[in-house]
């Protein structure tokens, strides 16, 4: 394949996953079916099987693409509040009033992560790295690249857990979004109650 060829397949990728957020933020999940998908975004069908090998996986790099999106704008910034208790309750809170703004593409999202399909676990794993890094750097107060504690570690995978079921709860129509802010504040309070607060990346170290 030819530079030029290949530049030619990223940018129809590019146009799969952006008509997959389009179907799926005005539809919803099931609206995203391949066949119209690929009229959508413009391309054969068959080009959309050679790229993805399941709404899913499209779903998934869709995802993956929102998620690096605020990793990397994450990298820049200093979140705020001056503890890691308003800090991460700050992120979660803005976090999920952004996703009710598109209900309808969360829910697509939520189900994708949790589909269980075999082909995803890569896509999958990296996703919740990225939400772990992104965490960390909210709770340290600055974008590090120092290894996590196993305790940081746990704190980060169980807020994410805590966070990621009660936003399937929202989505399922079981209760509105302040239920998941308050949730994740209820978890958040909770765990930091038992860890020392992380050192403040603005003092020298004694």
């Amino acid at each position: 394949m030819t530079e030029q060829q290949d530049s030619q397949m990223d940018e129809r990728s590019q146009r799969i996953i952006a008509a997959a957020i389009e179907m799926a933020e005005k539809d919803g999940y099931d609206a995203v079916r391949l066949r119209d998908l690929a009229a959508q975004a413009g391309v054969a069908l068959g080009t959309v099987y050679r790229r993805f090998s399941c709404k899913e996986d499209i779903l998934a790099a869709a995802l993956d693409q929102q998620v690096s999106q605020m990793r990397d704008m994450m990298q820049n910034t200093q979140w705020p509040g001056d503890t890691p208790e308003q800090r991460l309750n700050s992120f979660f809170s803005r976090a999920t009033h952004t996703l009710a703004l598109r209900p309808k593409l969360a829910g697509a999202m939520l189900r994708t992560v949790a589909s269980g399909v075999p082909e995803l676990s890569e896509k999958v794993t990296r996703y919740h790295g990225r939400m772990t890094e992104i965490i960390l750097g909210v709770y340290r107060g600055a974008w590090s690249d120092e290894l996590p504690s196993e305790q940081e570690r746990i704190l980060a995978e169980l807020l994410q857990n805590v966070w990621f079921a009660a936003l399937v709860g929202w989505t399922g129509g079981l209760h509105e979004p302040e239920y998941v802010v308050t949730q994740i504040e209820n978890a958040t309070r909770m765990l930091l109650a038992g860890l020392p607060a992380p050192e403040d990346p603005e003092q020298p170290t004694q």
